[in-house]
């Protein structure tokens, strides 16, 4: 058993004298098999059924009704203590307090034995050495003060019968009008709240699981809709599952659904038993329970109320201490026999539970593997929900295409049809340098699409649905295609139009590097989007870096003019592979000339005397350097721009690996950011 720490960004310190055992009661000789998920899908009706008379057929199930006595499971926890470092909150001195300020929530730290300060930080204990049991076929309900289909599914199930026990199960959870409908998000209204919560407790039991734990499955529903969940809980463990939830003051209904309760107080057992046995309890300790109350407010209340007493519960818990004490020795225990983890997942699979990734051989001796699919399974699955997103919402992507569409017209319109001159050579170093820096700029789109999956990432990755691995190639498999068809669209749209150089084979590596260029620029969006949570600070940080890029590309200054302290930056940029690769396939040919004759004298203050000036200029640096020169003398080629530019290093071919490579480092980083950013803390 294990509690994860929502609320605080720290890890779990460690646990103390923690025992976790599964054990198994002797075999009841009473009639009947208890029914597994299935088979309560096909005999038992649908919870809106019962409350609107609605006669939706439920899906034929896939689980022979003819099977053996199940063991009876009992999950059993044992002086189970848990704690966590939580950051200390920095306080003025008392002089600046405000009058009724912390002064007494910094005593009652101190005094609180539970909390266990250092400069910084201070250990907090959720759990205190509680003890209890969770039973087959019973809801265990934990009360205190507020504070995927596929890869679930083994894969020896055939895909037909998985598609069954999905539609099945959606008709058990009442979603059958809400099943073609997106969950939404805050910007996009999807179902409801309570179909929400329904949706989310049907990914969790789509396995048939043998153990669920429900971190307050009814909040924020109403009373119909709570009651509707539990229901569906109960059926659940009903069909033979141990249910464990934690609840927060549960309505009459609802505790009539109740097998087992436990109370807490600062992480400590107030009370653990039946709900029928609650009035009993709380009139031995001398707080009888007003008949026409709820129990559990009463007892809710009656807590708080102690909790804010000097002696705190202490009183409470040592009554429970030897009221479980006097009942243990009351009741008469049936034997128990221990049970192995493998023991007790192959009398699961016995029973007909779908343990994910387990054989159907009841005396294999090896352990159930940690995911229920193999790699490649998971990449597809992944793959496959993706393009359906895509599908769902293609605006995203066509937004996208229009934008890269829109400039790559504007630019081609600006720089329509570039000439060999000076001048010319100049615009288009202007073109490949906006050129490229706009293919990053206009990845950043991708930065919001992990950011909006993050908590489903978490959710999942957290149940060991997938691998990691597995959603970082799927993701960039499925982008592929789209930077294919961006890049082509905007090669098509500048290469010719801008009168760039090389003919077929010159546009084939045009685009190339263009495909490269999108793929690094989107893999070094997603992984900003792994570690950075919001997304105006992702988009911040986008802009600032990609603009520090093309500060240090060597298009405004030559690498041979950047400082020293500075020159690591320039070998960091992903602007400047591209765009050398781009201005050698356009100045690698050395017959082609931009500098003619009297065109040596256009960018320079000479450039403004007439033509016949120029000429005579031209012939006395002719005699002057004791060589002819005339109007027709090519005086540049392109690899002399390319020396002017400081492009001397690397071929445009090693541009484009680097730029390629750069795009592969940034998906390995994002996968490490995963790994750490995203580890499930439920140790």
């Amino acid at each position: 058993m294990s509690s994860d720490n929502n609320h605080h960004r720290n890890s779990p310190s460690q646990y103390f004298q923690h025992s976790l055992e599964l054990i198994a009661g002797e075999l009841s000789t009473a009639t009947g098999a208890s029914p597994t998920l299935g088979q309560l899908l096909k005999h038992v009706g649908d919870t809106r059924k019962e409350a609107t008379g609605d006669e939706t057929p439920v899906h034929e199930v896939l689980v022979d009704v003819t099977e053996p006595r199940p063991i009876p499971f009992v999950l059993s926890f044992n002086n189970l203590t848990y704690s966590v470092k939580v950051p200390r909150k920095m306080t003025l001195p008392g002089f600046f307090r405000r009058r009724g300020g912390s002064a007494a929530a910094d005593a009652a730290i101190v005094d609180n034995p539970l909390a266990r300060d250092s400069y910084f930080t201070r250990t907090k204990t959720l759990l205190n050495d509680i003890s209890g049991e969770a039973r087959d076929g019973e809801i265990l309900a934990v009360l205190g003060a507020s504070g995927s289909a596929e890869f679930r599914l083994p894969r020896t199930l055939s895909k037909s019968k998985k598609k069954m026990r999905v539609q099945a199960l959606i008709d058990q959870l009442g979603l059958r009008n809400a099943a073609k409908t997106v969950i939404g998000n805050e910007g996009h209204r999807g179902v409801s709240g309570g179909e929400r919560r329904r949706v989310s407790i049907g990914i969790d039991i789509i396995h048939d699981p043998i153990i669920l734990f429900l971190d307050e499955p009814t909040s924020g529903l109403d009373s119909t809709s709570a009651f509707m969940v539990v229901k569906v809980l109960q059926r659940i463990a009903q069909s033979g599952s141990s249910v464990v939830m934690s609840v927060h003051q549960p309505s009459y209904r609802i505790l009539g659904l109740l097998d087992r309760l436990i109370f807490l107080s600062r992480g400590q057992t107030v009370y653990s038993g039946s709900p029928k046995t609650l009035p009993l309890y709380f009139s031995e300790f001398g707080y009888p329970i007003p008949e026409n109350e709820n129990k559990t407010e009463f007892a809710l209340d009656l807590i708080r109320e102690l909790e804010g007493s000097p002696g705190g519960t202490k009183s409470l818990v040592e009554f429970n201490k030897s009221w479980q004490s006097m009942k243990h020795t009351r009741d008469t225990e049936p034997d128990r026999v221990g049970l192995s983890l493998k023991e007790a997942i192959s009398a699961s699979i016995s029973r007909g539970k779908l343990v994910p990734g387990a054989t159907n051989d009841v005396n294999s001796t090896s352990m159930v593997p940690t995911f229920a699919n193999p790699f490649w399974k998971e990449m597809v699955v992944l793959s496959n929900r993706s393009i359906l997103n895509l599908r769902r919402m293609p605006e995203l992507f066509g937004i996208r295409l229009a934008a890269v569409l829109v400039t790559g017209f504007i630019l081609a319109t600006v720089f329509w049809q570039l000439d060999n001159s000076p001048k010319g050579v100049q615009e288009r170093l202007g073109f490949f340098a906006f050129a490229m820096s706009t293919t990053y700029y206009t990845c950043a789109d991708a930065l919001p699409v992990f950011l909006q999956e993050r908590y489903i990432f978490m959710r999942e990755t957290a149940y060991n649905a997938y691998r990691r691995l597995s959603y970082v190639i799927s993701n960039a498999l499925v982008t592929l295609p789209g930077l294919i068809l961006l890049s082509f669209a905007f090669s098509m749209t500048t290469f010719w139009a801008v009168g760039l150089d090389g003919g077929l084979s010159g546009f084939l590596f045009y685009f190339l590097i263009m495909f490269a260029s999108f793929w690094s620029g989107s893999s070094f969006v997603t992984f900003l989007s792994g570690v950075v949570p919001h997304v105006m600070l992702g988009y911040t940080i986008v802009v600032a870096v990609l603009a520090y890029f093309l500060l240090f590309s060597g298009f405004f200054i030559n690498r041979d003019r950047i400082p020293g302290y500075w020159i690591w930056f320039h070998y960091l940029s992903l602007v400047k592979y591209p765009y050398e690769a781009v201005l050698q396939n356009e100045f690698e040919n050395p017959a082609k000339c931009f500098v003619r004759g009297i065109q040596i004298f256009d960018n320079s203050p000479l450039g403004a005397v007439p033509p016949a000036m120029k000429v005579r200029l031209l012939q006395s640096l002719s005699n002057t350097l004791g060589m002819r020169i005339t109007s027709s003398t090519c005086m540049t080629t392109g690899l002399d721009i390319l020396k002017q530019e400081g492009i001397t290093d690397l071929s445009k071919w090693n541009c484009l690996l680097i730029t390629v490579a750069w795009g592969f480092l940034f998906r390995i980083l994002f996968y490490f950011s995963l790994l750490l950013g995203s580890k499930n803390k439920r140790s």
